[in-house]
């Protein structure tokens, strides 16, 4: 027979207060993001003001209701510090908030620098007027309607007319014959900009080919998309002259045609018709110089004051007197939870902008070189451990701090991990910046012959001789991440 019992054992568990778990969620907000948020809280709980309290300080507050707990003393701390707590149980990647910047930080001398953004018509909105000037019936139209949703971001159509007719079908239940589809395409690849709905780049650079004028240049091209795609985008020139017979002049200027080619079709829509929202960024913070001395300057831009209400936290000491029931009871924890969120809330802000500004300042004296004189060479080698260890706090933090944060100096506006980077020592026993390489690694290409490109192996030799000595795979992978084609690619006539 199986005997139950009971049994008693002691385990540790690890509870954050709710200060904490509000500066992790706050942690990756940039100041925009921030402001938002606090907006919302604005408008949720009613004990928590904007504007600053004239008549009563926190301390003051805090003497007169005990209610917020113990949360508090850990105001100071690393809220990543403790290794046992979950991240992710908190704030999921879906949390992780989309956000478009927009300059709105004002230096010292309030010059508030705005950059406006331009309007119009969106690609599809464009291309949907086009379907009335053609001679579609009004079904034709709304299947036209519906290819074009199909369009990608690039311009590109990139189904063909089976696959069209099939989603078709299960998506709007119509019936429509492989001939009607290719006809209503063949229609929308007519519109402006020319390429659109085109399946591939080959019949995207061909179809703009067709518009321009016909010149002998123009023709030429034509005939090399046509013919010898393959071998051009593999830039075997000299074996496309030799086939076709053409003179070197003719053919670079049919070249020239060839790459002026609007490869995105999608982005040839400017002005009133089509523009592409630009995005400007509000940096988060803002290095200052002070009589010869940097200084880091937290962007708090329309970032508000707050402040606990008074008039809720005198409705809790008048409730506390009355006499005792159920629903002054329950009044009274409601008053409670609101004051106690607009406490976690306001000092959760504190938290992150403290935060913020050790671990920027931290970075600022790290990379100070850089911050005087903009130099990408000036920039040392920096990993977050590094930040971690001066400032204290947890290398997820630090992480997390970074992360879609921006800094402004009078050299341009940087994202903050672009100041972290690998290094690698040189020939002369110095730490050197692989951002540094890379950079040098550029100029070299940049200033190569074209016609006759450095290979990855003589570009190893060029950086030992400047006192790199890195191996050649290395070379390669740099070279990729600089979004550099080999050689070959690189060849021009």
């Amino acid at each position: 027979m199986q005997s139950f019992g009971l049994n008693q054992t002691m385990t540790q568990t690890t509870k954050l207060s709710p200060t904490q778990i509000q500066v992790i969620r706050m942690l990756e907000l940039p100041s925009i993001e921030l402001s938002k948020r606090i907006n919302e809280e604005l408008q949720e709980n009613p004990a928590l003001e904007e504007g600053r309290d004239e008549t009563e300080t926190a301390e003051h507050f805090e003497d007169e209701y005990e209610g917020f707990g113990d949360e508090y003393e850990d105001a100071g701390r690393d809220p990543l510090q403790n290794e046992d707590f979950n991240y992710e149980q908190y704030v999921s990647d879906d949390e992780t908030p989309s956000y478009m910047l927009r300059q709105q930080y004002s230096p010292a001398d309030e010059d508030r620098r705005e950059v406006p953004i331009i309007g119009g018509n969106s690609l599809i909105e464009e291309l949907k007027s086009q379907i009335y000037l053609t001679k579609m019936t009004k079904p034709q139209r709304h299947i036209a309607k519906w290819v074009l949703g199909n369009i990608d971001d690039d311009g590109y159509l990139r189904r063909t007319t089976e696959q069209l007719v099939d989603d078709l079908m299960f998506q709007e239940q119509m019936v429509v014959s492989d001939e009607e589809m290719e006809d209503i395409v063949r229609q929308i690849k007519q519109f402006d900009p020319a390429g659109i709905a085109s399946f591939d780049l080959r019949e995207c650079l061909l179809t703009q080919l067709k518009r321009k004028p016909q010149t002998e240049a123009v023709q030429l091209a034509y005939t090399i998309l046509s013919n010898y795609f393959e071998a051009f985008s593999k830039h075997h020139f000299d074996k496309i002259i030799q086939r076709i017979g053409c003179s070197d002049a003719l053919f670079q200027q049919a070249v020239q045609e060839i790459v002026h080619l609007n490869q995105k079709p999608a982005n040839a829509f400017t002005g009133s018709v089509y523009e592409t929202q630009r995005e400007t960024i509000i940096p988060d913070f803002t290095i200052e110089n002070r009589d010869d001395e940097l200084f880091v300057v937290l962007n708090t831009g329309d970032i508000p004051e707050l402040h606990v209400s008074r008039e809720y936290s005198d409705m809790l000491v008048d409730y506390s007197a009355m006499p005792q029931n159920a629903e002054t009871r329950q009044a009274a924890q409601f008053i409670r939870s609101k004051l106690d969120a607009a406490k976690w809330f306001i000092d959760a802000i504190r938290q992150r902008n403290e935060t913020l500004m050790k671990t920027m300042t931290a970075i600022l004296k790290f990379q100070y070189d850089f911050f005087l004189d903009g130099e990408e060479t000036s920039l040392k080698p920096m990993i977050l451990q590094d930040i971690a260890d001066r400032t204290g706090y947890d290398v997820s933090t630090i992480s997390r701090v970074s992360n879609s944060k921006y800094v402004e100096t009078r050299f341009g506006i940087y994202p903050l991990k672009y100041f972290f980077s690998e290094g690698m020592t040189n020939s002369e026993g110095d730490e050197v910046s692989t951002r540094e390489i890379k950079k040098i690694l550029q100029e070299l290409v940049e200033g190569e012959d074209k016609r006759s490109p450095l290979t990855d192996e003589q570009l190893v030799d060029a950086l030992r001789e400047k006192g790199y000595p890195i191996a050649r795979r290395t070379v390669a992978k740099y070279r990729d991440l600089l979004n550099i084609p080999v050689a070959r690619l690189r060849k021009t006539l």
